[in-house]
């Protein structure tokens, strides 16, 4: 029964990655002008998750200055792989698509399994705890999940290519959730250090891929609204953390 329970919360979780949907509604055209406020809304999300959700319990969980010290292989470990995807899929210093669409994938991967083991310890801690734990993974992965699949549009990648590619991210909550299960007895102790990475992969994506691209926009009034979400991406987390914790 808890198996079930711990499954199921994990794929309606997963099924969140679905919220870009509505981006499918508008037009192209009209996307296209709005694109660059998601992309602000990510950034925003991906530094509100860092500093409010992932590094707090990174330093609550692991003595010393060990999370710390993660976080900084995660942000030169992120920074390799960049390299790595332009060496590998770039051109004549052209890339059909930007590496950070990629990137935004591994983060994503990464925070999503270890949302997976601490959702499965937590019902297998008890039942009540576990829907908790569901509800507040919930809260914060809507608003970037948006901002994700904004970011893969604006990168280059096609629509259908976005909805699959971020799709196969959120499903690593799955084999996440399989080990918090499995392993429960030392799920969670490892688990703790895949949040630090995340947030040096979170940390990395905003400052060094995300943000100098909203900081292209030229226009005034656009750079304002662009801004605007960027803080709305912060305070979304922020607001997630204060009702959730």
């Amino acid at each position: 029964m808890v198996l079930e329970l711990i499954l199921g919360s994990a794929f309606l979780i997963a099924l969140l990655s679905f919220s870009g949907i509505v981006t499918l509604a508008m037009k192209d055209e009209l996307l296209q002008r709005v694109l660059l406020l998601l992309v602000g809304l990510s950034a925003g999300t991906f530094i509100g998750g860092a500093f409010f959700e992932l590094l707090p319990e990174s330093v609550e969980k692991i003595s010393g200055m060990t999370p710390w010290f993660i976080v900084i292989v995660g942000f030169v470990l992120f920074y390799v792989l960049e390299r790595f995807l332009y060496w590998r899929h770039c051109h004549e210093d052209h890339c059909e698509e930007h590496q950070f669409t990629y990137l935004n994938l591994i983060g994503d991967s990464v925070h999503n399994f270890e949302d997976g083991v601490a959702i499965a310890v937590s019902f297998l801690i008890s039942v009540p705890l576990g829907i908790a734990t569901t509800i507040a993974v919930a809260a914060h992965e809507i608003p970037q999940e948006i901002g994700d699949f904004g970011v893969l549009l604006y990168g280059g990648f096609t629509k259908k290519k976005a909805f699959t590619y971020n799709f196969l991210a959120a499903l690593t909550i799955i084999p996440g959730a399989i080990a918090g299960y499995l392993l429960f007895q030392v799920a969670e102790k490892i688990a703790v250090y895949f949040l630090p990475l995340a947030a040096g992969g979170f940390i990395y994506i905003a400052a060094t891929d995300l943000i100098p691209e909203i900081k292209k926009e030229t226009s005034g009034k656009k750079s304002i609204a662009i801004f605007a979400m960027f803080l709305l991406g912060i305070g979304l987390m922020l607001a997630t953390k204060l009702v959730f914790g």
